[in-house]
């Protein structure tokens, strides 16, 4: 039985760390990333063929404020293997390109994965555009 607080975002997101044996916390979804640095990471993830649980840190800003007191780590997104924090895009990248995150996650690289980390899910996806509602007052 897992300890409870008073704070069920912080006991939902420890649950979810503790039943999948990779999850990705990151900005949208490995379908649709809403920054880069979630995109190149879960593309680094499916390069590897790992299955992995995604959670969308967007919808309620909680999320990603409890996970970071969580893992004490700052960033978004943030990658855990078997409960323990492996790190955020940076570190999920170089350890894609030596191979030492193939040998975390217990998988051979495909013969088809990129020696480069991927630089986006979904190659040639169009950049995000923001509306700007701003109002020139000069």
């Amino acid at each position: 039985m897992t300890e409870t607080t008073e704070n069920p975002i912080r006991d939902a997101i420890t649950e979810a760390i503790g039943e999948h044996e990779v999850i990705l916390f990151m900005k949208g979804t490995p379908e649709q990333p809403m920054c880069g640095f979630s995109a190149r990471t879960a593309a680094a993830l499916e390069a590897l063929g790992k299955p992995y649980a995604a959670v969308d840190v967007l919808p309620d800003p909680r999320i990603r404020q409890e996970l970071s007191a969580i893992s004490n780590w700052p960033t978004i997104p943030q990658l855990f293997v078997k409960g323990e924090l492996v790190g955020g895009c940076d570190i999920v990248t170089e350890m894609y390109e030596t191979g030492e995150l193939a040998e975390t996650l217990g998988v051979e690289p495909p013969a088809s994965a990129p020696d480069h980390a991927p630089a986006a899910a979904e190659p040639g996806a169009p950049p995000l555009s923001i509306d700007n509602n701003l109002v020139d007052r000069g």
